[in-house]
């Protein structure tokens, strides 16, 4: 006759354990956005790890992302995340089939990860920790009781094998299951409250308090054929939803413009603040300005134009006094993005650099760095256009690295001519005949002089361009090529003012921008 002395030892069933891991997961994180709501919604693990792994990934992964995935690259990261976590939660499970021991380890470490992200940001206090440690004890706390729990239920379920009496089981069972739904409505609720309270300092909000920005020397008006929109070419002005947006932050800062300030500091002859309040009580200047991304390859989609509304930053470094020896104007995000920018351009009155608090007629939007960005014409973007600014400190090039000069990027980072086919697009096919081309070329703070397209070896051909707004800006072109029927390629390529035609040969974007004739296959028949 079988005994319950002579029971194999008690073990999880393969689901029991994963099920006790991830609801142990589910645990940590909420518990850790809610407390992070209330002491910075950044130090939530989760959110905290994220950062982390954009922070340190190697230049070449991130490049690779960029380009691949484009925007969907954040979404991705967090999704990539999450399956890991569900992983490292299945696995503690499993390895803790019959002790909890091995899991509890894991947690602890995984735990352990959450704090030292949080600690290594430069945006977060100590008492951000608070977020981090709080979801390690929960998840450690739960793991450790749902195991218990899940560990007494298969007991009661192998008593009642032996001995008949199914009650027990019943009610070991049911005890279980009723923590494990207890662990997912409380892990649910916490996360909901720990993201209501985290966002409470909405941005849009106060955005919407802003009102008109009403620049005392406003930007001459648009010609007719700013651009050829109707041909083909983009429209001279990016809306707002359709500008361009690269940046490190995996969750946007929500920062209120009473709470928002900018220190100038460092070679200074006096540190200075400015408040909100005192950059839109200044005389506002409209600025028409060309953005585009150092990633942007040849032909790519990352550069927008826009109509920015703000301060002379110039004016704000006289108030300060930069020293003579300042070599880089060291620019820090709210998130603690920082960014180098050569002092020499920041200072230089004839460049047009801006702080920014207006984008095409609006208060900037909270996705563009609201309350307060920086705008320089002639960089790349990781050098000049911080968004979310809260500190510029002048120094020079050897005491700071900005986040992408210490990837190995360009210091200097002025923007290459180059230019786009727009329209067609590639493997069009198209009548053969005439076939109009449309498209986009930049040379920003030197000015487009000309534009020249050609079909396969063929002579180059003079584009139209549209008429110059600024220097600082995208200029349209648009041209008529004879194409004959069959597969050819048509190709593009710009000279600036200074003289300069672009080349072709091709360079990847690292260290300082992409260069190459764009050219589009087009099908004819």
């Amino acid at each position: 006759m079988t005994t319950l002395q002579d029971a194999p030892p008690r073990r999880l069933s393969l689901p029991v354990a994963a099920l006790v891991g991830v609801l142990a997961l589910a645990a940590a994180l909420g518990v850790g956005h809610l407390v992070a709501g209330f002491v910075g919604y950044t130090a939530s693990p989760f959110i905290a790890v994220a950062n982390y792994v954009v922070d340190h990934s190697p230049t070449a992964v991130v490049k690779w992302a960029e380009r691949t995935l484009g925007t969907w690259d954040k979404p991705v990261l967090k999704v990539g995340l999450a399956v890991v976590l569900v992983l490292f939660a299945l696995l503690a499970g499993q390895l803790s089939r019959r002790t909890p021991r091995a899991g509890q380890i894991l947690v602890v470490l995984l735990g352990a990860a959450g704090v030292a992200a949080v600690y290594a940001r430069s945006d977060l206090g100590q008492v951000s920790l608070l977020a981090p440690i709080a979801a390690l004890v929960a998840g450690l706390a739960a793991f450790t009781s749902l195991h218990r729990l899940a560990l007494s239920r298969e007991s009661a379920d192998q008593g009642a094998a032996l001995s008949r009496e199914s009650a027990a089981s019943g009610a070991s069972r049911r005890k279980f299951l009723r923590a494990g739904v207890g662990v997912v409505a409380g892990s649910g609720v916490a996360a909901v409250v720990g993201q209501v309270a985290g966002t409470s300092s909405n941005a849009e909000d106060s955005r919407a308090t802003v009102g008109p920005l009403v620049p005392a020397r406003t930007a001459p008006p648009l010609p007719a054929d700013a651009d050829f929109a109707k041909l083909g070419s983009p429209p001279f002005i990016t809306p707002n939803g359709d500008f361009y947006r690269i940046d490190t932050a995996l969750v946007v800062p929500q920062i209120r413009t009473e709470d928002w300030s900018l220190k100038i500091h460092g070679l200074v002859d006096r540190e200075v603040t400015f408040s909100y309040a005192d950059i839109r009580n200044r005389p506002l200047v409209e600025r028409r300005v060309t953005l585009t991304c150092v990633s942007n390859e040849v032909g790519g989609p990352l550069i927008s134009n826009a109509s920015w509304i703000g301060v002379d930053l110039v004016d704000l470094l006289d108030e300060a006094g930069v020293q003579a020896g300042a070599e880089q104007m060291f620019a820090t995000s709210v998130d603690g993005w920082t960014c180098g920018t050569p002092a020499n351009v920041a200072l230089d009155p004839q460049r047009g650099a801006m702080l920014a608090i207006g984008m095409n007629g609006e208060p900037l939007p909270v996705e563009h760095g609201f309350p307060a960005r920086i705008v320089i014409p002639g960089l790349y973007g990781y050098v000049s256009a911080t968004k979310w600014v809260q500190s510029l400190e002048f120094t020079k090039w050897s005491d700071r690295q900005a986040y992408w000069l210490s990837r190995g990027w360009g210091e200097q980072a002025p923007i290459k001519t180059e230019s786009r086919i727009d329209t067609p697009s590639g493997f069009a096919r198209v009548p053969a005949g005439k076939v109009r081309l449309a498209g986009t070329a930049w040379a920003q703070h030197t000015g487009i002089a000309k534009v020249e397209v050609r079909l396969d070896q063929g002579p180059w051909q003079l584009a139209t361009l549209s008429a110059e707004v600024s220097k600082d800006t995208w200029r349209m072109w648009w041209a008529e090529l004879d194409v004959p029927k069959g597969t050819h390629q048509a190709f593009v390529r710009a000279t600036d003012q200074d003289g300069y035609t672009q080349t072709e040969n091709r360079a990847d974007p690292v260290p300082d921008g992409a260069t190459g004739w764009h050219s589009v296959s087009l099908d004819a028949s």
